[in-house]
């Protein structure tokens, strides 16, 4: 079982919102599913990758720097924030994916850069 991060709002999350933001041509995203149980994919190349879950709430244990960054976006694109189990933050500051937890912010690197090399895992 892997980390889970999970993306957080002041108010909860209706279905219906998560599908009108995934359905901007901007966003780049694609939900498929139902209001009970879906996936948010988006595309790198010509293959599909599952970048969120959704189960009444919107989550992923992500894999890769990809995945966190396409969850991040997700989560601005909400409105909320995106939190890991120990309650760092995770979001996109000028441009950088990064995580903060308490007086430490790590780097993942910079969006688009990070996007454009796609869903390489993280070894083990």
């Amino acid at each position: 079982m892997g980390y889970e991060l999970r993306v957080q709002r002041l108010s909860p999350l209706a279905y219906a919102e998560l599908t009108e933001v995934t359905a901007s041509a901007d966003a780049g995203l694609e939900l498929r599913g139902t209001p009970e149980s879906g996936q948010i994919f988006a595309r790198h190349g010509e293959t599909e990758h599952v970048v969120a879950l959704w189960q009444g709430r919107l989550y992923l244990e992500p894999t890769s720097d990809w995945q966190v960054a396409q969850l991040a976006r997700l989560a601005e694109m909400l409105g909320g924030s995106l939190v890991g189990e120990d309650g760092e933050a995770y979001g996109i500051r000028e441009g950088i994916v990064e995580q903060v937890n308490g007086e430490a912010t790590y780097e993942f690197g910079k969006l688009e850069e990070i996007i454009s090399l796609g869903p390489a895992q993280w070894s083990t």
